[in-house]
């Protein structure tokens, strides 16, 4: 019934959630292809909502990993409490991505090795957006890797802005299909 709270939230907010459905398993697989997470000490996933990249972050973390979910939708943010919530170095947040320094400061991490985002760049507001890559690149170690996905190519400049080195790989079996975009300094 996940899916159905998806589509509720799609429909009364479709700038916020950005799509109809939840990500599939090939796209949560794409998405966390590039991270070692045998060297990763912190994670952090903007827009979590009903845990699909989560899952797969969790079957592959490591203990002692800090994890922290940033979610801005409240019904998401409850569900992931319920899933997660119980589970040590899991930080679910009910707040906006724009505030990831303060997070990330409360849980005494000074820069993340990897953000994954499932963020609607495409849709979010200018402004939003520049403040959230910003931050992203900013509080990215130098050599980790912010990781993202679009159902378009329209803001690959945007990342490229931001991040040097941006590869892009299309999955097709995704509804609808998307680009992961995995970006690096």
């Amino acid at each position: 019934m996940e899916w159905l709270a998806f589509l509720k939230q799609y429909i009364q907010g479709p700038r916020w959630i950005g799509a109809i459905a939840s990500s599939s398993k090939y796209l949560a697989a794409k998405m966390v292809e590039d991270i070692e997470f045998d060297r990763a000490s912190c994670i952090v996933e903007y827009g979590p909502g009903t845990g699909v990249f989560t899952e797969m972050l969790l079957a592959n973390i490591q203990q002692g990993t800090i994890l922290i979910l940033i979610e801005n939708n409240a019904r998401f943010c409850h569900l992931l409490r319920k899933k997660y919530g119980h589970l040590p170095n899991v930080h679910i947040i009910h707040d906006s991505a724009v505030h990831v320094d303060q997070y990330l400061r409360q849980y005494g991490v000074n820069k993340a090795d990897y953000i994954v985002s499932g963020l609607p760049f495409a849709s979010l507001p200018t402004d939003v957006s520049l403040d959230i890559l910003g931050k992203s690149r900013q509080y990215l170690k130098q050599d980790g890797r912010f990781i993202t996905f679009q159902y378009t190519l329209i803001k690959r400049g945007l990342l490229k802005q931001f991040f040097g080195n941006v590869s892009i790989t299309r999955v097709y079996l995704n509804l609808p299909p998307a680009y992961v975009f995995s970006c690096s300094r």
